[in-house]
């Protein structure tokens, strides 16, 4: 068995690697054209600049557009980090005690340094907060959803809290805006993992047995010609889960870079030239339309519920008016 494809030699380790495995099929092909193929709806023009800017060999060394790939070769592809751009710099606080903080992130705020961002976290912000010795997570959300994000004051609380999530002692419910008009209510039972052929932040429905176990009940709330919002409730926690169901449902969130109505192509697009105003239409929103609405979790010192909710952020709002023409009802 190959080992598997690591960042070229002279690259940036924090760079971003894409790799594709090359089936017979389309051995012969130039390089370009193969990765036009294998990037949903990128025109030749785009493919040949990502290859010349992009294409490695294992050893570092640069390939060209011209040349044909061969079957059982992996093509790599390397795009560098993106400096660290803007992000919100604050949070707002739905519950306090000594011993349990829970936040609501604002979208676009990642929670933890990447090789993107540093001081433009929410780790970074808490310790501005909080000092040397801040609350930690018990979970995470992705950096474009928004919501109730819970954390443990010391390190007994914070295990404490990671523990009920890993034993599935909490509720959680999520608000979408989505392409389309999904049924009333349904449940979504497919299996996922992460991608083996193209981007590897991806992750995708597998066949049973062949991914970690991942499930999804949903409903809709307002549906529209163009637009609903679903109440998602997942009683897995697994990475973009909700992403990947809704997208092989049919159902795509709307701004969503990696699993929307294009693929990956924005995304793509979006760590080489930021939100342009052309990327922005084509997305609707410049985040996904993801937002952590509420968690229920039992309070690790007092033993009572801990109940928690965070408003449909306006931006959110807004779309939604635009399935319905009225807002969000208060309990939302």
């Amino acid at each position: 068995m190959s080992e598997s494809p690591y960042i070229p030699v002279g690259c940036d380790p924090e760079s971003i690697l894409l790799t594709f495995p090359v089936p017979r099929e389309f051995a012969g092909l130039r390089l370009d054209r193969f990765i036009q193929n294998r990037i949903p709806r990128l025109s030749r023009t785009r493919a040949n600049e990502i290859v010349k800017a992009c294409a490695y060999r294992q050893d570092g060394t640069r390939r060209r557009a011209s040349e044909r790939v061969r079957a059982g070769e992996v093509v790599l592809l390397v795009r560098p980090p993106m400096n660290e751009p803007e992000a919100p710099l604050d949070f707002g606080v739905l519950y306090e005690d000594e011993h349990v903080l829970v936040v609501d992130k604002p979208a676009g705020l990642p929670m933890h340094p990447t090789a993107t961002y540093h001081k433009h976290t929410l780790t970074w912000l808490l310790k501005e907060r909080y000092g040397a010795d801040p609350p930690q997570f018990a979970h995470r959300l992705d950096r474009e959803t928004s919501g109730v994000v819970i954390c443990g004051k010391t390190r007994d609380m914070e295990r404490a809290l990671k523990n009920s999530f890993q034993y599935r002692h909490t509720e959680k419910t999520y608000l979408a805006v989505v392409h389309g008009a999904p049924p009333a209510t349904g449940l979504i039972d497919r299996d996922i993992a992460p991608v083996t052929d193209g981007l590897h932040v991806m992750m995708e429905v597998k066949p049973p047995g062949e991914g970690l176990s991942a499930v999804t009940t949903f409903r809709t709330l307002k549906a529209g010609e163009r637009y609903s919002l679903v109440e998602l409730s997942p009683e897995t926690g697994r990475q973009h889960q909700l992403r990947v169901h809704l997208a092989h449902l049919g159902f795509p969130i709307v701004g969503d870079k990696l699993y929307g109505v294009e693929g990956p192509a924005p995304f793509l697009e979006y760590i080489e030239t930021g939100m342009t105003p052309a990327l922005a239409r084509r997305l609707v929103l410049p985040r996904h339309a993801l937002h952590a609405h509420a968690l229920s979790i039992t309070h690790p010192v007092t033993g009572e519920p801990l109940h928690i909710r965070s408003p449909l952020p306006d931006e959110l709002d807004h779309l939604v008016r635009s399935v319905s023409g009225t807002p969000v009802g208060p309990d939302l």
